[in-house]
C-alpha cells in the first residue's frame, strides 16, 4: 500500500467492524480457496492517493484461477482477457477509436490516477458475490467517503448496481459522477455500450487542467 493511505488505512483497521472482518477473513483464507491471494487485496492502495483523478468501482474480484490481481476488472498479462473487460475494451473503441492495451492487465490505468477498486475486495473460489456482507461494503463506502472529501474534480465511474449503490456518498456539485449497467455481458446491452464514459471523463480532467487517461 502507499504510504499517503496510511493514515484512513489505519484508522478503518482499527475500527470494530474490521476486526471483525479480518476474523472472517482469517478463517476464510485457512480453510477455503478465496482470491486474490492475500498479498494483493489492497493493491488498489498502491495507487498515491495524490495523484488519483479517476476512480472506477466495480463488483467483487473474478473468482476463477489466477484471474484476481486485487484491481477491478484487471487480469495479469498471463490471463485471457475476460468478457467484462472485452466489453470494456469494445466500449474505448466506440468512444475513442481504439484502445491502447493488448491484454487484461490494467496496471497502465492506475499508473494514471486511476484507482481500479471493486466494492467488495475478496470472493471464495467459483462463488461470485460470497463476500458480500462480511464487511467490505462498509470500508468502501469509508474509501468513498475519503475521496469525496479529500481530492478535488475526481471522476467516479460506477458500473452495476453495487457500484451505482455508492452515488448518494458523492458530492456531484465537486465531482463528476458517470454511472451506467455493469460491462457483463449479461447487462452490458442495457446501458453500457454507448456510455461514452472514457471521451466524457476526459473531457472533464481536461477542463480542470490535468493530464488526459491514456485508454
Amino acid at each position: 500500500m502507499h504510504e499517503s493511505w496510511k493514515p484512513f488505512l489505519e484508522s478503518e483497521f482499527a475500527k470494530p467492524y474490521f476486526k471483525e472482518l479480518s476474523e472472517f477473513l482469517h478463517d476464510a483464507y485457512a480453510t477455503r480457496t478465496i482470491y486474490p491471494q492475500k498479498s494483493l487485496v489492497f493493491s488498489a492502495f498502491t495507487t498515491d492517493l495524490n495523484d488519483v483523478k479517476v476512480v472506477i468501482l466495480g463488483q467483487d474480484p473474478y473468482h476463477t484461477p489466477g484471474a484476481a490481481e486485487g484491481l477491478a476488472f484487471s487480469v495479469p498479462n498471463s490471463q485471457p482477457i475476460p468478457p467484462s473487460l472485452i466489453n470494456i475494451y469494445k466500449e474505448i473503441d466506440n468512444d475513442l477509436g481504439h484502445h491502447t492495451n493488448q491484454t487484461g492487465s490494467l496496471r497502465n490505468w492506475q499508473k494514471q490516477g486511476v484507482l481500479l477498486l471493486n466494492t467488495v475486495l475478496t470472493v471464495e473460489a467459483h462463488k461470485a458475490g460470497s463476500h458480500r456482507g462480511k464487511g467490505w461494503e462498509i470500508f468502501t463506502t469509508e474509501v468513498i467517503k475519503y475521496l469525496n472529501k479529500t481530492r478535488p474534480h475526481l471522476v467516479f465511474i460506477l458500473w452495476g448496481r453495487d457500484a451505482r449503490n455508492k452515488k448518494t456518498l458523492i458530492d456531484e456539485s465537486k465531482h463528476l459522477i458517470l454511472e451506467s449497467p455493469h460491462p457483463s455481458p449479461l447487462s452490458a446491452h442495457s446501458g453500457f455500450f454507448g456510455n461514452h464514459h472514457f471521451s466524457k471523463t476526459n473531457e472533464f480532467l481536461k477542463s480542470h487542467g490535468y493530464d488526459e487517461i491514456v485508454w
